[in-house]
């Protein structure tokens, strides 16, 4: 035989090994999805529910608290004001009095008629004369002094002084007005008293952390504490449940426990 018969011999050898074996491993992987399908149906043949008798939601408070975005001081004016004494001097005329009663004017023509008097007549003419003209004189100078118009006018410094207010203003902060996003997303505005930090705080909510359920399988009922709503029956495999236990707090049973 010649060497190009004997290679085209052995590459069919090969390529018939190749198919042979392909086919042996494809045989494999076939039987191998039957059986996971059999498998799976079994699994479904033992799965079973339990009844879900009553479900109470386990709570406990929470603090909420809020993000603070920005705060605005609010500012109070006050107006004060305070009594002050100013003082200065200042230069006043004034007129000089008038001669008191006008006794000058009639003493000074009494004088003087009296005079006139005593030079007129002898004896007792001469007595009764200056007696007449001092009376005349009288009554002349009181007339002069009642037309007179007044004293002298004069200046002298006088300190006057008066009250004046004086005001001021002062300015306080007596709250902020604080903007702040809540929990869920949306924003809000509220006045205290101090300035805050970064979070205010809320209140407290209800927040839900477990379930009590209680269900019924094979005529008894038990109960357990899951973390989600179960809805209105348990899924129960080989005896027991497919659920997922929470850790708030101990379980009054436990999931995937035997039922029996």
């Amino acid at each position: 035989m010649s060497k190009s018969n004997t290679l085209a011999v052995a590459l069919a050898a090969l390529l018939v090994g190749g198919v042979a074996v392909g086919a042996y491993h494809n045989s494999r992987d076939r039987a191998s999805e039957a059986g996971s399908v059999q498998e799976a149906a079994e699994e479904t043949d033992k799965l079973d529910y339990a009844t879900v008798v009553s479900v109470t939601p386990v709570t406990e408070k929470t603090e909420l608290y809020a993000t603070v975005l920005g705060a605005e001081p609010v500012h109070e004016t006050t107006t004060s004001t305070t009594p002050r004494e100013v003082c200065q001097d200042v230069v006043v005329q004034e007129r000089l009095p008038e001669r008191d009663g006008n006794v000058g004017g009639t003493v000074a023509g009494a004088v003087v008629g009296g005079l006139v008097g005593n030079q007129v007549g002898g004896g007792k003419g001469r007595k009764l004369a200056t007696v007449a003209g001092a009376a005349a004189g009288g009554v002349i100078g009181n007339r002069i002094d009642r037309n007179h118009v007044g004293g002298k006018v004069v200046e002298r410094v006088e300190r006057q002084c008066r009250t004046v207010q004086d005001s001021s203003q002062s300015s306080r902060t007596v709250a902020w007005n604080v903007t702040y996003r809540n929990p869920d997303g949306t924003t809000g505005t509220m006045r205290t008293a101090d300035k805050p930090g970064e979070r205010i705080a809320l209140g407290t909510e209800d927040r839900t952390v477990a379930y009590d359920v209680t269900y019924r399988y094979d005529g008894a009922e038990r109960t357990v504490r899951l973390a989600e709503d179960p809805g209105d029956r348990l899924p129960v495999l080989d005896g027991q449940v497919l659920a997922k236990v929470s850790d708030a707090g101990s379980d009054v049973a436990s999931a995937g426990s035997n039922l029996q």
